[in-house]
């Protein structure tokens, strides 16, 4: 059976042929200096997420410290995790350098002062409120997938599955 037109002729040029012309328009106008502009509000926006992702890091470490020092028993359950979250400030940027820098200079040396992170006595509430940061962080880092570019993407994708891992670990110990 062969193809038939239908019997109505389209008079005029199609939709996608307009969105194309558009399209094409659109880019010669806009010129090359837009292309870079594109191009250095996306590395911007890419630096701005890794330096965030770092000191989200950063800030989890403080929290697996003030847990560790409440709760020395823990140590043998949180160290892998610590040492996780260690690597994952490393990746985005963060160094051990930055970490005791901010330890040593107090909350003036932080961009946005915040007491540092203390430490429920009970081990339990102690526990729960780390998982809740793990989770926090890692739902920020899911979220902030879409505005960044390919490596880094995976890289934030990678460790906010690493950080759901954790808070499932920790809310586990908890029980």
């Amino acid at each position: 059976m062969s193809y038939s037109p239908s019997p109505r002729a389209r008079s005029g040029p199609r939709r996608r042929t307009l969105l194309a012309s558009l399209a094409g328009a659109a880019a010669l106008l806009t010129g090359c200096s837009a292309g870079s502009s594109t191009a250095e509000r996306a590395a911007s926006a890419a630096t701005r997420a890794r330096a965030r992702a770092a000191r989200d890091s950063a800030g989890l470490l403080a929290r697996y410290d003030a847990v560790l020092e409440a709760h020395p028993a823990l140590t043998d359950r949180l160290s892998p995790l610590r040492a996780a979250v260690a690597a994952h400030r490393d990746a985005f940027g963060g160094t051990p350098d930055d970490e005791a820098d901010q330890t040593q200079k107090g909350a003036e040396a932080r961009k946005s002062p915040s007491p540092a992170p203390t430490a429920s006595a009970d081990r339990k509430e102690a526990l729960t409120s780390l998982a809740s940061a793990e989770r926090t962080v890692a739902d920020r880092r899911a979220a902030a997938l879409l505005e960044v570019p390919g490596e880094l993407a995976r890289l934030m994708a990678s460790v906010s599955a690493a950080g759901a891992a954790h808070a499932y670990l920790l809310t586990e110990a908890a029980k």
